[in-house]
């Protein structure tokens, strides 16, 4: 199905080569990613790249934070495409008005700034940015982590809101030029297997071993050309779960047909590696043997063949009831009852977001309910089309209208239940999703308070399949249905009577309009000469995610507001942190008042360094933190509590470390294999810090002062940070780099 293979190869015609007439350092060269990448940097340096996008792309979970990180630093204009989509916070049932607050706002950010709007529930973020933005040859880059459009020729990367406001401030995303790894697809799918399948077979075979992380993907040979667009969408958008940086296909016909149906032909070009183009590693997916697929909790890659599931589903249910047990001890977990009658039973099932909504998946997904039934038990069904012009469509089609025969609900274009702010189950339900992630806390439900839910993803044929038999849990190969492609038709009315598209034509005189919760930062300090940080979380997880940071769902009500958003920060995964936090916080400001507490004055005494020379700030170490969302808040809201510093043996990405380095939180790593048997309440004295980074050094020799009185050495490394790295951690952040170079 997929086998991977830890060892450079070329690509000639398609076909694997051992040897070519070429060396690989030509043969690298020849890939479409480097194509792609250098023709958008602008770096003397082919090795290290500085990149000007095309577009910029973000929903309302980041907009107001980007946007105003940009006009603090000296915007005036938005000076690329950047659209504004409302896909994350359209519902509006809570929080006052706080979500429409920032929906206002980003209208009235677009017309100020000659930006695009894309009203609620018109369009996922992604579905949006294929529709209107992509284009072969181009490059995307958006503040999420699902920025994926390589299956139409365009270059995409996701991350955190402060690399937004560079581009908006006409300055480069700048990074290392990455390994490229090829993805050599042969065969064709059966039917009843979908893009989530691939997508979940991929993730699973390369997560662990992060066999590409911060690679690209390059998608290339005979069997791409058997994959319908949407096919391709649907695997491209879940390749963010490996970890990989960004992802590319080669193109044809079917590319041209998709933008030639948004009236956007001329976006199309042919894409194709050269001959002898050389990979740094190699995957090879054999479509025609993968299978139906789930991802138990708490991880995509955490999965299984359906079959495989179904015949061993008491000890996989068993694991994910342990797994949950000791994360939340509060939480009374069953889910061995969902195994019954000679079946597995679902409670729910949910196609949705940029994943699952897709045309391809949802009309597929009629046919093999076409005349069915969901039932009329404790089993819901609901499909949430990825835009209107999909939903237009499918009612147009009658494939809406079949599944609403069925009992299926549709409901408007929102990423809700990717991240918990929609169809949240009930305590103990088992949810089937066609979303992008199922990490903890993801369907909404609150673990720690003895709430839980458990989410598996499957792709939406699979998921039908299963409601056709009121929720017994059904691979899709297994049913007898009949299905045919339908064309897609998009209705570009739609968008032309809803969008505002403003761009190149700002209207400066426009005022923005501020809801209460819409706040600036707080101001931050530059780096001191000497840090002191005292551990507030100690995280011994293989992997820290960011919804473990900052959880979404309704915590984001408060995305405009830094203080009142930073108190959720680890609330799911560490509840003591915010006040651990907040306690070294009121220390530093007295300190910064010249009134160094009795606390304080102990640690410095002890660090032998005087209040006027030392910076005191709280941190965070995990073993592998920020897989998952690319927001910044995950970042942000530690800074905004006095964090100033992460520790940790590697950062899971590069778009969290990215953060971390935009907020001026110093992202310290140790060498693998070192213990780390410290606790929360132990501090870290890093004498001339200030110097140490300035000067480019990576081994930075450190004392720990343990709350015992204990002492240790400890060597942290700082490695690989550019030039403008290192002058925004100076700074404080990189707010403070801007006004400092504004003056």
């Amino acid at each position: 199905m997929i086998t991977l293979h830890d060892e450079g190869v070329f690509l000639s015609n398609g076909a694997l080569c051992a040897a070519a007439p070429v060396a690989p350092d030509e043969g690298r060269r020849r890939t479409m990613a480097w194509d792609i990448l250098h023709a958008h940097s602008v770096s003397d340096d082919p090795e290290n790249l500085k990149i000007r996008f095309d577009a910029l792309i973000s929903h309302d979970i980041t907009y107001v934070g980007i946007i105003q990180q940009a006009r603090c630093s000296g915007m005036r204009e938005f000076p690329i495409p950047y659209a504004l989509t409302n896909c994350h916070n359209s519902l509006c049932a809570v929080g006052g008005t706080i979500n429409e607050d920032d929906h206002v706002f980003g209208l009235s950010a677009a017309k100020k700034y000659g930006g695009i709007y894309v009203p609620a529930n018109q369009s996922v973020i992604h579905s949006y940015a294929r529709e209107q933005l992509a284009g072969c040859g181009r490059m995307i880059l958006g503040s999420d982590s699902h920025t994926r459009y390589g299956a139409l020729g365009t270059m995409a990367v996701g991350e955190g809101g402060p690399e937004l406001a560079k581009q908006l401030l006409k300055n480069t995303w700048d990074a290392p030029y990455p390994k490229v790894v090829l993805v050599h697809v042969t065969g064709t799918p059966k039917r009843g297997v979908g893009p989530h399948d691939a997508a979940i077979a991929l993730v699973k075979a390369t997560f662990e071993s992060g066999f590409v992380n911060n690679c690209v993907l390059e998608f290339a040979g005979p069997g791409i050309a058997s994959l319908p667009i949407d096919f391709r969408n649907g695997i491209d958008v879940m390749t963010t779960e490996t970890t990989c940086l960004s992802s590319i296909w080669e193109t044809d016909g079917e590319t041209r047909t998709f933008y030639e149906t948004h009236g956007r032909g001329g976006e199309f070009a042919e894409l194709h590696p050269g001959d002898f183009a050389w990979y740094d590693r190699y995957i090879e997916l054999d479509l025609s043997a993968l299978e139906p697929m789930i991802a138990m909790p708490f991880h995509p890659s955490n999965a299984y063949t359906v079959r495989e599931f179904l015949d061993n589903a008491p000890e996989l249910l068993s694991r994910v009831e342990a797994d949950a047990h000791s994360r939340w001890p509060k939480a009374e977990i069953d889910l061995g009852c969902k195994v019954r009658n000679g079946g597995v039973w679902a409670d729910q099932g949910v196609i949705a977001g940029c994943a699952g909504g897709l045309f391809d998946n949802i009309s597929e997904a009629a046919d093999i309910l076409r005349g069915g039934s969901c039932g009329n038990g404790a089993f819901t069904l609901d499909v949430y089309p990825t835009s209107v012009p999909v939903s237009l469509e499918l009612t147009r089609n009658g494939c809406a209208a079949e599944l609403l025969e069925c009992g299926a609900v549709i409901k408007p274009s929102f990423c809700g239940p990717c991240f918990g702010a929609g169809d949240v189950p009930a305590h103990n339900g088992l949810s089937l999703r066609h979303t992008t992630r199922n990490f903890p806390n993801r369907e909404g439900s609150k673990p720690g308070e003895g709430q839980f839910a458990a989410v598996c993803l499957m792709d939406a044929r699979s998921i039908a399949a299963t409601a056709a038999n009121g929720g017994r849990i059904t691979p899709a190969t297994e049913i007898d249905y009949d299905t045919e492609r339908r064309i897609y038709r998009f209705d570009a009315g739609v968008y032309e009577k809803r969008v505002y598209n403003g761009f190149g034509r700002p209207q400066t005189e426009t005022e923005l309009v501020l809801g209460p919760n819409i706040t600036d930062w707080p101001k931050m300090q530059p780096l001191a000469e000497n840090l002191l940080v005292e551990l507030a979380a100690v995280l011994r997880d293989e992997v820290t995610t960011t919804d473990e940071l900052i959880p979404s769902g309704e915590t984001s009500s408060y995305r405009s507001n830094p203080l009142r958003l930073a108190q959720f920060t680890l609330s799911r995964r560490e509840p003591e942190y915010v006040g651990r936090a907040e306690a070294v916080a009121a220390q530093e400001a007295e300190r910064l008042a010249g009134k160094p507490g009795g606390e304080l004055a102990a640690l410095l005494e002890r660090a032998g360094v005087g209040a006027d020379s030392v910076q005191f700030g709280s941190c965070v170490f995990a073993n592998r933190p920020g897989d998952g969302s690319a927001r910044e808040q995950a970042a942000s809201c530690q800074k905004v509590l006095g964090g100033f510093a992460n520790v940790c043996y590697a950062f899971a990405t590069k778009r969290y470390r990215s953060n971390c380095i935009n907020w001026g939180i110093l992202p310290f790593t140790i060498d693998e294999g070192t213990e780390f048997p410290y606790e929360a309440g132990d501090c870290i004295f890093v004498p001339g810090v200030r110097q140490a980074v300035a000067s480019g050094a990576e081994d930075i020799p450190a004392r720990v002062l343990k709350k015992d009185s204990g002492e240790a050495e400890i060597l942290l490394h700082i490695r690989g940070l550019t030039e403008q790295e290192r002058e925004i951690i100076l700074d404080g952040c990189l707010m403070n780099y801007y006004a400092k170079r504004a003056k």
